[in-house]
């Protein structure tokens, strides 16, 4: 009793160390907290050796972190089996680890004493690395007693001081971290975090230097001045000095607010920056209480010089000083066409030929006729040409035979029809199955939209349907009812108001839906009087989720657009919206709309992302004119693809992009479309088509027609778009509905790599095709032809012909097909559209 009784003790008096190294680094904050300024006039004092060497802390710390999570994390997966293959490299790693943990709890200590670090999160980051290094240091202690000792019992307590180590050592990184990029230095990133800055455009647009050299400003150069320190307060400050909250009584969103200052007085001194408290604070350390910004990145050395350069110009801030966010201009613009030259008539290639002009650039060639016609299969319907429409092609002598078969393409009114149903089906959130179906608490819309796009239904009255909707086509503004407790942002009128904003206007406003937007002017009333439109009842404005008692009116975002009578019923407030939407007028909406079609048809908009119209596009007389043109041709989405698909410009090689962030940067420069992978629908189709239908007439979930036999007679096997999502068309990049959808990401991923190579479905599916083969086909030359010309449109090379018959063997069976038909699919050259 009494040794047990002795093991008990033992074991607490482990357990109270170990919390001890845990917690008391919090309680040690305050008491040993360092000066927030460091006395650096007697740093001259520190030898030149202990400097460099507690630099070195940030290049050490990064060694026990990860030798000891990676030890911890070890330790669990073999949980059940102590002495496992991988015990002898786990005890390296605790001992390195905690050797590591030693060396850099020196080093920090070194350096904290020589930089300008100070307050709590200097004294909780540097207990918990003494806590972690001490930690390590027992866990390697109780390692050697359960190795050396054959102490087992200890295995439980060693391996606890060991995830505890490892505890400590993230929280030791993390405020670490801290220090050095401020406390919200990961909230900062995450979407969904109250802190998340974004990536705003903080580019400076104008030359500092010359500004300081040039003498006295002109007005244009102060109004340029003070956009550029407008735009550092919205993308640093207005978090906290802001409509939205106001921190110490002070705003920074307004002229009026700036000069007035806050709780303190006035925050700067006109043409003194050196008495100006805001150049103080953004100029003190980060981890200083009174540093600014409080939350987000530190303003760079730009921004802080810029913002001093204000003040000491006088701070002007010129009445006529404009937004400090681009608004794209709403009417509608048809600029005149170029003179037709170098034989270029289609009008694409006119404003195309002059953005080259201007950029430098030399028309490359036009694409062989093998891979146009595949290009176009795949944009208009969907589909592989077979071998007979690749020869029929080929062998089409007309001049003008590219636009004869994109004409006869658009004239597949089915095909065209369960193509394009995959793109609006993301856009406007409707799906066969999912969240709210059951409950009623979402409508299906799908065959409103299969018969619109089937008939070439004008956008204007598709848009009309959509805003003052029959039953058919109501449930895009109706949105979800989510079932439980929701954020006021999500409720039905501001899922519509989001909705229709993004979709058809090319704006994201759920920033706005719950506070004054960071990224725009839109203010949380703009949001509230667009989401009224669809509110049976006057709504409340709620600021982040709370009441503010203040009630919402009622209008359009662009009130040049037309009035809202706030008293009518839901159902007039919706026509009186439709009708002034689809204005011609309304130039915004028909951008939106041509852009989105370049960008399905070149893997990139001219504006750049599709949901953000304000930015810059690459050439706006392009934008401009289309836009006006698709109006004036009756808004006939058809025409519209006819025109980009028959252009010079839509017939160049494709380009690819090494970084998929360059796709969206606002240098970007056009030279033809980006090559992209099939989308989840269009790969299975290719399957379908090629070697064997993927999908059984039972997945259909929206059969166009009243009879599956009817449905036979038109397409030959199960579109993919018709079925409801499951994990194959997840994996290659199918989403889920629930949100707006408007463009899917193109690159492949681990998921899908998986899927293609272990997944069931594909892989019965190719087990099928390859036993059709060797029953109706057999001879080995015959099978490697047939699915070459099938899937990739040519004979095989004679290298390809050589690897495929040894691969197959003297008598192909299952097996061998199967691998044959798996390696083809997997072809850069099948899944890519070039």
């Amino acid at each position: 009793m009494k040794g047990k009784k002795a093991a008990q003790q033992k074991i607490y008096t482990i357990l109270t160390v170990i919390l001890a190294c845990n917690f008391f680094p919090f309680l040690l904050s305050s008491g040993f907290a360092e000066p927030l300024i460091s006395d650096t006039s007697s740093d001259g004092g520190v030898f030149w050796l202990w400097k460099l060497l507690g630099r070195l802390h940030p290049l050490a710390v990064h060694l026990p972190v990860t030798l000891l999570c990676l030890a911890a994390l070890l330790e669990v997966v073999t949980l059940r089996r102590y002495n496992s293959k991988l015990r002898p490299g786990i005890n390296l790693l605790v001992v390195l680890g905690a050797i590591g943990a030693v060396i850099s709890a020196v080093l920090g200590w070194m350096l904290a004493g020589q930089e300008d670090y100070g307050g709590d999160t200097l004294a909780i980051h540097r207990w918990t690395g003494v806590a972690t290094a001490v930690l390590g240091v027992v866990a390697v202690l109780f390692l050697y007693a359960v190795e050396k000792k054959s102490r087992q019992s200890l295995v439980k307590v060693y391996r606890s001081v060991l995830i505890f180590s490892a505890i400590g050592v993230t929280a030791a990184g993390h405020y670490g971290a801290s220090l050095t990029h401020g406390e919200v230095y990961l909230a900062s990133v995450i979407p969904w975090s109250a802190d998340y800055e974004g990536e705003p455009d903080m580019s400076s647009n104008i030359n500092l230097a010359s500004l300081k050299s040039g003498g006295e400003l002109d007005h244009e150069q102060q109004v340029a001045l003070n956009v550029q320190v407008r735009t550092i307060f919205a993308h640093s400050c207005y978090k906290c000095h802001s409509s939205d909250k106001i921190k110490g009584e002070l705003r920074l969103d307004s002229k009026e607010m700036v000069f007035k200052g806050g709780e303190s007085g006035p925050i700067f001194v006109a043409g003194d920056p050196a008495n100006s408290e805001i150049v103080r604070r953004i100029n003190l350390p980060r981890s200083h209480k009174e540093s600014m910004p409080g939350k987000g990145k530190a303003l760079s050395k730009e921004e802080i010089e810029l913002i001093t350069f204000w003040i000491e110009q006088g701070a002007p801030w010129p009445d006529s000083a404009k937004t400090i966010f681009r608004v794209a201009e709403m009417k509608p613009r048809m600029p005149a066409l170029p003179p037709a030259t170098n034989g270029l008539r289609n009008p694409v290639d006119l404003w195309v030929n002059n953005y080259f002009k201007e950029n430098k650039i030399t028309w490359p060639k036009v694409v062989d006729d093998r891979t146009y016609l595949r290009r176009i299969f795949l944009d208009i319907t969907g589909l592989l040409p077979t071998p007979e429409e690749l020869t029929a092609f080929s062998q089409d002598t007309r001049p003008d035979k590219r636009a004869i078969w994109v004409r006869q393409l658009l004239d597949q009114d089915d095909a065209y029809a369960m193509h394009w149903l995959t793109f609006w089906n993301d856009a406007l959130r409707n799906d066969y199955t999912g969240t709210g179906y059951i409950t009623n608490g979402r409508y299906n819309i799908s065959n409103w939209l299969y018969t619109s796009l089937e008939e070439n239904k004008p956008y204007n009255q598709f848009v009309k349907e959509l805003l003052n909707p029959t039953e058919e086509s109501q449930g895009f503004i109706k949105g979800i009812q989510w079932r439980g407790v929701v954020n006021s942002s999500q409720s039905i009128e501001m899922q519509a108001a989001q909705n229709v904003s993004q979709v058809l206007l090319g704006l994201n406003l759920k920033c706005a839906s719950c506070h004054d937007s960071f990224i725009s002017d839109w203010k949380l009333a703009d949001a509230y009087a667009f989401a009224n439109i669809f509110a049976d009842s006057t709504l409340e404005i709620n600021r982040c989720d709370v009441p503010t008692g203040e009630m919402a009116d009622t209008r359009i975002l662009w009130e040049e657009l037309g009035d809202i009578d706030e008293a009518a019923s839901v159902k007039e407030k919706l026509k009186q919206l439709a009708d002034n939407l689809v204005k011609p007028e309304d130039g915004r909406l028909y951008r939106t709309l041509v852009n989105r079609i370049w960008a399905q048809l070149m893997g990139r908009g001219i504006v750049a992302p599709v949901d953000a119209m304000d930015n810059v596009p690459w050439s706006q007389d392009l934008l401009d004119w289309l836009a006006s043109d698709f109006v004036a041709n009756g808004y006939d989405m058809k025409e519209l693809i006819y025109l980009i698909a028959t252009s010079k410009a839509y017939q160049l090689p494709s380009v690819g992009v090494e970084d998929i962030n360059d796709v969206n940067a606002q240098n970007f420069k056009f030279t033809g479309m980006l090559r992209r992978r099939m989308t989840a629908e269009q790969f299975a189709d290719a399957v379908s088509s090629t070697i064997y239908q993927v999908y059984p007439d039972t997945a259909l979930r929206y059969n166009p027609y009243e009879e599956i036999t009817d449905y036979k007679e038109n397409i030959p096997f199960v579109r993919a778009s018709l079925v409801e999502n499951d994990v194959f068309l997840t994996a290659l990049g199918r989403p889920n509905r629930e949100n707006v959808i408007t463009g899917r990401d193109t690159q492949a991923n681990l998921l899908q790599a998986l899927e293609l190579t272990n997944g069931e479905k594909l892989n019965e599916v190719l087990r099928r095709g390859a036993e059709n083969l060797v029953t109706n086909v057999r001879e080995n030359d015959a099978i490697i032809r047939r699915v070459y010309r099938k899937a990739l449109g040519r004979e095989p090379g004679r290298e390809e012909l050589a690897v495929a018959r040894q691969a197959l063997g003297a008598s192909p069976d299952t097996a061998a097909v199967q691998d044959f038909l798996w390696a083809v699919v997997l072809l850069p050259e099948f899944q890519l559209i070039y």
